[in-house]
């Protein structure tokens, strides 16, 4: 498997991803259908996946091809919705989490994906990986559909951490922007800190810190700094890249689902208020479809851990088969630009005017 992943790196062979098969609310089933729709797709995917073997190797039997693709790791231990990150930190050893991520920590696959408990696979991710040279706080970035070209914005912290000071949100300006070059091919990205207000006056006393670090460093960094951003700016077309901390980012990304979802409800209620409205319905058909796939968080699923030593891509828990192949696409993605090593030298050498990440 070392061999395939040397392959990868050198750009002419299959690309090598370590996959946690339990810990998803819909369990080993769906990741192994999200694999076969996955390697259905692109032929260059390899993968190491961990769990029960004798459960794995019935489920992948069923699905025609996939066994020439994945390699089986037996773990038979798994980690919970309910784990505390301590207790799994202290006891998580033979769990498929840490048998996923052992498999980056040896260099036999590029980047990791698992459904499971996020606070459980960032302790195990910080322990394991341990994180990159110069980051205090590692953090959770997510692509957030919006009104600009690209289609989506970076928005992070979403949740790996509740603090940051100054000096953190300036490391997640500088993470966001090298995820925003390599995952949305932005050459200049543009970046905001999330505020209460765009006026440089208002927000707490770190905010105001961070504010003047993030400039001075915009342009040595190659990226435009707008200042501060309000929540409606989020899925707008002021800035490419939101800063903020793990507290207000997790409320903000748990707003912006539960009102998707809301809006959804409603106008599925809406239509089928009469049989105008069913009618009204059939002939939008095509355009309501469009909005269904732009809006539908399977399709964008996957928040990304950055400052580690290693790429951990987090599907949500409740992912089924195309959600889990959406985390799959996004880990590829990742490995073909070789997004690890370009972050760690961003972080490294944050201040060099003519380094290209």
């Amino acid at each position: 498997m070392t061999s395939l992943q040397e392959n990868a790196d050198a750009g002419n062979g299959p690309v090598v991803l370590s996959i946690d098969a339990m810990g998803g609310d819909l369990g080993p089933s769906a990741v192994v259908a999200g694999l076969a729709k996955a390697a259905g797709e692109n032929p260059r995917l390899r993968f190491i996946l961990h769990g029960p073997k004798d459960e794995l190797e019935r489920l992948i039997a069923k699905r025609r091809g996939l066994e020439k693709v994945v390699e089986i790791r037996d773990a038979e231990g798994f980690v919970t919705m309910e784990d505390k990150p301590s207790q799994v930190m202290r006891q998580g050893k033979g769990t498929s989490m840490w048998s996923t991520l052992e498999s980056i920590r040896e260099g036999e696959a590029t980047v990791a994906v698992s459904c499971g408990n996020t606070g459980a696979l960032m302790a195990l991710s910080m322990v394991r990986l341990r994180k990159m040279p110069g980051i205090n706080r590692p953090a959770i970035a997510i692509l957030w559909p919006s009104r600009n070209p690209q289609g989506f914005n970076v928005m992070l912290d979403v949740g790996a951490d509740i603090r940051a000071d100054a000096s953190d949100l300036l490391q997640y300006a500088l993470m966001g922007v090298s995820y925003a070059r390599n995952g949305l091919g932005l050459t200049r990205p543009r970046v905001g800190l999330l505020n209460v207000g765009v006026e440089e006056h208002k927000g707490r006393a770190e905010l105001k810190e961070a504010h003047e670090l993030i400039r001075v460093q915009a342009d040595q960094a190659k990226f435009d700094f707008v200042g501060f951003v309000e929540g409606g700016d989020i899925p707008g077309t002021r800035c490419d890249v939101v800063v903020t901390d793990g507290f207000t980012g997790n409320i903000a990304l748990k707003t912006g689902e539960g009102t998707a979802k809301l809006v959804g409800d409603l106008l599925r209620d809406a239509f089928a208020y009469s049989l105008l409205s069913r009618l009204a319905s059939l002939l939008a058909l095509t355009s309501l479809r469009r909005l269904k796939q732009r809006i539908d968080p399977r399709r964008v699923n996957g928040g990304v851990f950055l400052g580690l030593n290693g790429t951990v891509v987090k599907s949500h828990g409740s992912a089924d088969a195309t959600g889990v192949a959406a985390a799959v696409k996004l880990a590829y993605e990742l490995a073909q630009t070789r997004f690890g090593d370009k972050l760690a030298a961003r972080v490294a050498s944050a201040v060099t005017p003519d380094h290209d990440d």
